[in-house]
């Protein structure tokens, strides 16, 4: 025995043989799945002894199988129930979408176009007015050419409601999520009619300042006229506000006119600072008044134009001065030989001392002492004659811009 490889001994179900040949044990197999041992004899000093360990078990590859495949059935199936929900769907727009602040989740494309004529078209076809104090102007939406394309609005909606995939959509639907989107209402009209309404107010209601002002009054002698404020309409406000009432349906219908008063760049308090001097020609009387800051200073005597050539009434303005002025001789039939010509200062000059055109070739000036009998009369040929020491002491005291009122 000593020469002998340790004897082996291998359990297969009911059996146990040594490998040398001889059995050692034998048990009836506890099933069909019993445990394959093995034994391995040695050889010790007392003796054999045996040493044994467990073989693997074999391990069945079913299971998985078949829970894979009902995983699979399981998935295909959740992807048919979605995809079945969510075309069912596709003609419900979705929690949380609003046309133009109007909420059309849960809704149904017909119920979202009845929904969309009450809560925005109606409002809208209703006439839009601005008025001011009396004055009402009105413009309705057949006559702004309104328009709304409810259709389109709720086909945007329902696109809005698909977007995204159904992975997406379908739990967002199912567990009652919200898409939040907000589609504008574009609302189209006529922006000419619009224009045109604006233009009717702005000429109704436009009024100018009226600055205070000097006049003579019908006895020639200078009274104050008072200002007024004015009113201007703001037109691109204006037009802002009926276009946003077309187009809203949350907004008045009925808009004030939005104007603003206009004051006066002179007042009756500041006419006196104003004109420093006024000149009042008085042909009847054949006077002229100098006013210094609206308080009168000085009277002159004067001559006017004759008949045919009167000197023009109105309200006129120093437009230059000139000391010794040459004559300039109007190219006029009265002027004879001497039309269109330059007579420089001197004794052919009958305009002496002081000139202040206040007409183009009308003025003021003074005349040789030869002709002061002319003063009091209709003597010249347009002009305002006067004395010498009269025409310098008025030259001094008047500006370019000064007045000059004829009666």
């Amino acid at each position: 025995m000593d020469a002998l490889e340790p004897p082996t001994a291998t359990c297969y179900g009911r059996r146990l043989l040594f490998w040398a040949g001889n059995p050692i044990a034998h048990r009836p197999r506890a099933s069909p799945r019993a445990t394959v041992c093995f034994v391995a004899i040695s050889r010790g000093a007392s003796g054999f002894g045996f040493e044994g360990r467990s073989a693997p078990r074999r391990v069945s590859h079913r299971a998985p199988i078949v829970a894979g495949a009902l995983l699979v059935a399981l998935l295909v199936a959740l992807l048919a129930g979605m995809y079945v929900y969510d075309q069912g769907q596709r003609n419900v727009i979705a929690k949380g979408v609003r046309v133009a602040g109007v909420d059309l989740g849960g809704l149904k494309p017909d119920a979202a176009r009845r929904r969309i004529y009450g809560a925005l078209l109606a409002p809208l076809k209703r006439p839009v007015t601005v008025h001011f104090g009396t004055q009402t102007f009105a413009i309705s939406p057949r006559q702004a050419g309104f328009n709304l394309d409810v259709n389109a609005l709720v086909e945007r909606a329902q696109a809005r409601s698909r977007s995204g995939s159904i992975f997406a959509r379908a739990p967002r639907e199912l567990f009652g999520g919200s898409v939040n989107a907000e589609i504008p209402a574009v609302v189209h009209y006529n922006h000419a009619v619009v224009r045109a309404l604006t233009a009717r107010a702005r000429a109704a209601v436009d009024r100018p300042a009226q600055d205070a002002t000097a006049q003579p009054n019908a006895s020639g002698l200078l009274a104050t006229v008072p200002g007024h404020d004015g009113i201007e309409l703001n037109s691109r406000l204006l037009a802002a506000r009926v276009e946003h009432s077309l187009t809203n349906p949350g907004s008045p219908r009925s808009i004030p006119l939005p104007v603003r008063v206009v004051h006066p760049n002179v007042t009756t308090s500041q006419l006196a600072a104003h004109y420093r001097s006024y000149v009042v020609v008085d042909r009847n009387t054949f006077t002229l008044r100098l006013y210094e800051h609206l308080k009168l200073t000085r009277s002159f005597p004067i001559a006017v134009g004759m008949q045919g050539l009167e000197t023009p009434a109105g309200l006129w303005h120093i437009q230059w001065r000139q000391v010794d002025p040459p004559w300039y001789v109007p190219n006029d039939a009265w002027a004879g030989s001497l039309a269109g010509q330059v007579i420089p200062p001197g004794p052919a000059d009958p305009l002496k001392a002081r000139f202040m055109s206040f007409n183009g070739g009308a003025g003021i000036h003074g005349i040789d002492p030869s002709e002061y009998g002319t003063i009091g009369h209709t003597a010249s040929h347009g002009c305002i004659r006067m004395t010498i020491p009269d025409v310098i002491d008025l030259y001094s005291k008047v500006a370019v811009g000064t007045p000059v009122y004829i009666v």
